[in-house]
């Protein structure tokens, strides 16, 4: 691995350690800005005013919230106007060094695999011992490599 890729790793690790703990609960059925909006006892009427938009705009965007089709941008323009923060992030399943590991373990034994295939055939096989070291060793290679190749 290149140095630069260790240390954006790295960087996208220490940022990920801040919201490690988080799990997607889900949305409430009407979305998140209509349930705090009648939680603070709003109407549609009173919010627009405070967000500065018509209640038909207001209408629409928690629609919209609802169903997956809001910007972030309007989110976090509509999350601030009820005094709240849109807090967004993307969290992996599995820490991304693994997922790196994985990917490139893929990608040695099928190559590796597929040769000794080719030797069995030459009535040439090896141990399996040998090949597990020939998979770790191009596992390694790969990751020794740019990254970038590992999803080609």
């Amino acid at each position: 691995m290149t140095s630069s890729q260790y240390l954006r790793l790295n960087q996208v690790r220490r940022s990920l350690d801040k919201v490690g703990g988080l799990k997607y609960i889900g949305r409430p059925p009407g979305g998140w800005l209509r349930t705090i909006r009648e939680a603070l006892g709003l109407s549609i009427r009173q919010q627009a005013v405070r967000s500065g938009i018509s209640s038909t705009t207001l209408y629409a965007s928690e629609k919209k919230e609802a169903q997956d089709r809001i910007t972030i941008a309007q989110l976090r323009k509509l999350a601030a106007s009820l005094d709240c923060e849109l807090v967004y992030a993307i969290v992996p399943h599995r820490d991304l060094a693994e997922v790196l590991a994985q990917r490139a373990e893929q990608m040695a034994r099928t190559e590796v695999l597929a040769v000794s295939h080719t030797m069995v055939l030459e009535n040439q096989a090896v141990r399996e011992s040998f090949i597990q070291d020939q998979i770790a060793e191009r596992k390694q290679e790969l990751l020794d490599k740019n990254w970038g190749r590992l999803w080609d």
